[in-house]
């Protein structure tokens, strides 16, 4: 695994990591983050998926995990960015980054955790991508949302966040032990969207909804009956909005693959090296390049 340093189109230094040799590999995947998940978190999936010959790079969203500024350790306040760059900048530089080090014929795939698969339609450079991947991937919107969530979800929306965000001028999610420190503009646009029934696209207007209908590239959708987050419904709605892209959707119970659960971030754990993720890396090979 080798770090680097990379830049968005504004200036602002990223953080990334690369698995294996873009050179020599039979194909490349950018992973897109969740949200307030740093990227180290993907790393023992990544260095998997390089063993099977692909070249992995994840990156780190500004203000979260190895890109968020040292002078802002302890603070957030006043780092101004939102969810639109991260996707249009911080997420399409990274694509750029890893584009500019295979060769024109080697296929890139995008693999979106949660918010990574939401943001694909924001992209402006996602023509470069083969196919996209999404785990645990559906909109936020919170009347849709599991059970569980459902249940307690108003109270982060219309009393914690907005009392948070006015007291300390960002989300203190490590804090408050609930998804991790994130900017004003991130967590501002998010809550709107997850209080819209379109979410993200709700939010963005018609020209975002154009966009991500006319996404044509194939998606392979990964959701789990244990999410504790997306239900059926959620995972769905969002896929929906990419109506022009063939999409094989595939639910899978823990019990389906012999385990106790899975959940929203289970995916990533070692212990599912050899049930799920070679799904993953089936859908990579050339032989199914899209």
């Amino acid at each position: 695994m080798e770090s680097f340093e990379f830049k968005a189109a504004d200036g602002f230094v990223l953080q990334g990591r690369l698995y294996g040799d873009p050179s020599q590999c039979q194909s490349a995947l950018l992973i897109v983050p969740a949200m307030g998940v740093p990227q180290r978190f993907y790393g023992e999936f990544a260095e998997w998926l390089a063993g099977q010959g692909v070249a992995v790079m994840s990156f780190d969203y500004r203000g979260v995990g190895a890109s968020r500024p040292s002078q802002m350790k302890h603070s957030l306040k006043g780092f101004n960015t939102d969810i639109d760059v991260w996707a249009k900048q911080d997420t399409s530089a990274a694509l750029a980054w890893l584009d500019a080090r295979v060769t024109n014929d080697t296929p890139i795939h995008w693999l979106g955790h949660s918010l990574g698969g939401q943001i694909f339609g924001m992209v402006p450079n996602r023509e470069r991508v083969a196919s996209v991947v999404t785990i645990g991937v559906g909109t936020g919107y919170w009347l849709r949302q599991a059970p569980l969530v459902r249940s307690y979800v108003w109270w982060l929306w219309y009393v914690v966040v907005p009392l948070s965000m006015k007291l300390y001028g960002y989300f203190p999610g490590k804090r408050l032990k609930k998804i991790g420190d994130l900017p004003l503009g991130v967590m501002q646009q998010w809550r709107r969207a997850c209080l819209d029934r379109d979410y993200l696209v709700g939010v963005g207007g018609e020209k975002m909804r154009s966009d991500y209908a006319a996404v044509r590239t194939p998606i392979l959708s990964l959701s789990f009956t244990d999410d504790e987050y997306m239900s059926a419904r959620n995972t769905a709605d969002m896929h929906a909005f990419y109506a022009s892209a063939p999409r094989e959707m595939r639910r899978i119970a823990p019990q389906d693959i012999g385990a106790k659960r899975i959940g929203h971030f289970g995916f990533f754990r070692e212990r599912f090296a050899e049930s799920l993720w070679p799904q993953v890396s089936r859908w990579l090979t050339p032989a199914t390049a899209r």
